[in-house]
């Protein structure tokens, strides 16, 4: 990639706002030149898919969606695939973690909820706590 067109692609990824679908526009880019921008936004290699306004990672996991009214959402996971962190437009948001099993150890919202979890060896519940006052300990 030629460094001026490079260096266009990432002014573009620093330029645009949410909703990055919609603020690309005025732009006027090629399919591949949209995936190279939203791969800067989003710190990854990604495929954008126009009917269904989705912003798709390289196992196909949406990471980014966004309907023609601006209403958008947005994704992250770990490394075992794991949604860690959602978000949308509205302002809702989702927090989670968890083990190396795959178990939701913690997930904490917008509204003030979260909530803590832990398993035995076998990935059963044996631990459940949350912000509203409920207790469950089977340790």
């Amino acid at each position: 990639m030629k460094d001026k067109y490079k260096k266009y692609i990432e002014y573009i990824a620093r330029d645009i706002e949410l909703p990055y679908i919609k603020s690309l526009e005025p732009y006027g880019l090629k399919q591949e030149e949209i995936d190279l921008v939203l791969g800067i936004v989003f710190n990854q290699p990604v495929h954008y898919i126009e009917p269904m306004s989705g912003v798709y990672n390289k196992d196909k996991v949406s990471v980014y969606s966004e309907t023609s009214n601006g209403y958008w959402s947005k994704y992250e996971y770990d490394g075992q695939g794991n949604q860690i962190y959602y978000e949308n437009s509205s302002g809702d948001w989702i927090k989670s973690e968890y083990d190396d099993q795959g178990n939701r150890i913690y997930l904490e919202n917008s509204n003030g909820f979260w909530c803590k979890r832990e398993y035995d060896d076998n990935g059963n519940k044996i631990y459940y706590e949350d912000s509203n006052g409920n207790l469950q300990d089977n340790r």
